[in-house]
């Protein structure tokens, strides 16, 4: 029987690029969906996620029921999660982009805006970037990804930061422990490298 990925459908995320990348990497049952129900159910789980972290946040808890259905399929029974750029910064205990907000807390740190030590680079950082882990994890290996973001965790415990990048300072590139990964690359967007890696996620038996 074929495992049922749900990715999450809450209205911050660019759902049918996601979709279709995990498919490309060999996916057969993707549920985009608004039903913890079906979260709750799910044998893997994706959180995508573009816009805002107070936004992002605040949408995905009006859907009643939702993070706890996440928590309990997460924490409670295992299950492979994959958080995508602002799905990976809901992760962090706090987000500082209009304000402080508090995010779901499953890796700590605190979601800050990107300083560039060099003015003549941009914020948002956008483009291809070199992805260099900082730990073993069999999801993340070295290669290029693309980005596209103005905030990146900060503050975390050195062991949960998979890998970094460098945009005039060192920026948080992946965390993860246990069953949860996040990377604030794009793998959709990130042609063979991010195909490899949502592959990698498919296999993944933490």
């Amino acid at each position: 029987m074929a495992e049922r990925l749900a990715l999450i459908d809450y209205g911050a995320g660019n759902l049918r690029s996601v979709e279709n990348a995990l498919k490309a990497a060999g996916a057969a049952d993707v549920l985009v969906t608004a039903d913890p129900d079906v979260v709750r159910g799910a044998d893997r789980i994706v959180l995508p996620g573009v816009g805002a972290f107070a936004a992002c946040m605040g949408a995905l808890s009006a859907i009643p029921g939702m993070v706890d259905a996440m928590g309990e399929a997460v924490h409670a029974k295992g299950r492979p999660f994959l958080g995508i750029c602002v799905g990976m910064q809901l992760l962090a205990d706090t987000g500082e982009e209009y304000g402080s907000h508090a995010g779901l807390g499953w890796i700590g740190g605190t979601v800050r805006a990107l300083k560039p030590s060099d003015p003549a680079l941009k914020v948002p950082h956008m483009g291809w970037n070199d992805v260099v882990p900082t730990a073993q994890h069999p999801l993340i290996v070295p290669g290029e990804a693309y980005f596209l973001h103005s905030f990146a965790i900060e503050d975390i415990d050195p062991a949960l930061r998979l890998a970094i990048t460098d945009h005039g300072g060192t920026v948080t590139a992946a965390v993860g422990r246990d069953n949860i990964v996040g990377v604030q690359f794009h793998p959709e967007k990130s042609q063979s490298y991010g195909l490899a890696l949502l592959g990698r996620f498919l296999e993944w038996k933490p």
